[in-house]
C-alpha cells in the first residue's frame, strides 16, 4: 500500500499507464482491494481487462489465519499462485489434494477445478495470483494440476547468453497449457539479445535489482517491486543496471492460434 498521512512534498508518481500497450505500477501508489472469498489477504489487483490485459494478476500479503472461503477459479477459469517471498507455509488445496508450500512454492489449477488457499502458519508472506480464461484445443484434454517449487528448478542460460538466465514453472512442450510463468534474470550489464515484438502479453513483477526497460517508444527506469504489463506487439527489452542481479517473474500466453 502507498504512503498514508499528510504529504511532505509535491505529489508525484513513477506510474505510467498506456491502456493495452504497457503499464508500470510502482508500489508507492497501490491501494488494497477487497476481493470476495479472500479473508486475510491484503491484495492489490495489478492487471485486469480494465488495463487492456486478457488476464488478471494480483499481489497479496497473506497474514496468519488467512484463507479462501470459496474456491477460486473453475468454470473455464484457470488459476496460478506463487509464494514469492516471506516466512511461513502456504497450504494449497485442489480437489482433495492438499500441499504445504514454503517460499518458492507454486500451484497451477486447471479450468475445471477451484483453487483453495490457507495460511495455517504463523508467518506472513506475499503471493502472486493469476487467472485467465482457458482456451481449449479440439481433441486435447485439460492439463493436470501442477504443484512444485521454483527453487528446485534448474536455471538455464537464456538465448545462448551466459549472463542471462531462465527458469520455467510449467511444462513448455505440452500443448494442453495455454500460459506459463518464468523467472528471467540478468547479471549487471546484461540485456535482451534483441528488442522483442510479439503477440504474447506479459505481466511481470520485479523481484530484485533494477534496469532500463524499452516499452514501445519509451525508456523507463524500473526496479524491485515494480509491476509491468506489456501488451501484444509492444516493443520490449531491458538492460540491467545497478550492482545486483535484475530478476522478474512473468506470465506469458502461448501455444494457441489467434481467434477471429
Amino acid at each position: 500500500m502507498g504512503k498514508v498521512g499528510y504529504p511532505t512534498e509535491p505529489l508525484s508518481t513513477r506510474a505510467v499507464i498506456k491502456h493495452g500497450v504497457y503499464s508500470v505500477i510502482p508500489p508507492e501508489g497501490r491501494v488494497i482491494n477487497t476481493i470476495p472469498g479472500f479473508e486475510g489477504f491484503e491484495s492489490t489487483i495489478l492487471a485486469s481487462p480494465k488495463l487492456g490485459a486478457s488476464f488478471v494478476m494480483i499481489i497479496s500479503t497473506v497474514i496468519p489465519g488467512a484463507k479462501t472461503t470459496i474456491p477460486w477459479g473453475g468454470d473455464g477459469i484457470e488459476t496460478f499462485v506463487y509464494f514469492m517471498d516471506g516466512e511461513g507455509e502456504l497450504t494449497v488445496k485442489i480437489d482433495e489434494k492438499i500441499e504445504k508450500l514454503p517460499q518458492g512454492g507454486f500451484a497451477f489449477c486447471p479450468a475445471d477445478k477451484g483453487l483453495e488457499l490457507f495460511n495455517e502458519s504463523t508467518g506472513r508472506f506475499r503471493v502472486l495470483l493469476y487467472k485467465q480464461r482457458y482456451i481449449p484445443v479440439k481433441g486435447v484434454s485439460l492439463p493436470a494440476p501442477v504443484i512444485g517449487n521454483i527453487n528446485d528448478v534448474e536455471e538455464m542460460n537464456y538465448a545462448e547468453m551466459d549472463n542471462v538466465f531462465l527458469k520455467d514453472f510449467l511444462p513448455v512442450n505440452d500443448i494442453a497449457f495455454d500460459f506459463n510463468f518464468h523467472i528471467l534474470s540478468f547479471d549487471p550489464g546484461a540485456c535482451h539479445p534483441f528488442i522483442e515484438t510479439h503477440v504474447q502479453e506479459h505481466g511481470a513483477y520485479i523481484t530484485s535489482g533494477e534496469g532500463i526497460y524499452t516499452l514501445g517508444p519509451d525508456r523507463i527506469h524500473v526496479k524491485k517491486d515494480d509491476f509491468l504489463f506489456m501488451g501484444a506487439y509492444t516493443e520490449q527489452a531491458t538492460y540491467a543496471t545497478g550492482r545486483e542481479r535484475f530478476s522478474y517473474v512473468y506470465s506469458k500466453d502461448f501455444n494457441r492460434d489467434v481467434e477471429l
